[in-house]
């Protein structure tokens, strides 16, 4: 695409010409961001201690936690980086290829 974009347009992710500065935040919810993944975090729940040191370091608050108990990924919005498998310490979570 070589169309300039407006300072404060509302486009969405596949029109922003590749090099462009998001500056605006808080947008991730609006996109299902988990597209990008080529590999994505699983969790054994029979190995999960409700710890709940994978949630906060999660740069896409893609682990829900309903009455203090962590849930499966959302992968709409995870991006497969991995971050919350080092966050655990009783190996609960791997990553793994998408088919």
């Amino acid at each position: 695409m070589d169309r300039a974009v407006e300072l404060g347009a509302r486009v969405t992710w596949r029109e922003i010409n590749e090099g462009t500065m998001v500056t605006g935040g808080g947008t991730s919810r609006e996109f299902n961001t988990g597209e990008w993944a080529v590999i994505k975090p699983t969790f054994e729940a029979d190995k999960c201690r409700q710890c709940l040191l994978c949630v906060p370091v999660c740069p896409d608050s893609s682990i829900p936690v309903k009455d203090m108990k962590r849930l499966d990924f959302d992968y709409d919005h995870c991006k497969g980086c991995g971050i919350c498998v080092k966050s655990c310490p009783f190996g609960a979570i791997e990553m793994e290829g998408i088919e």
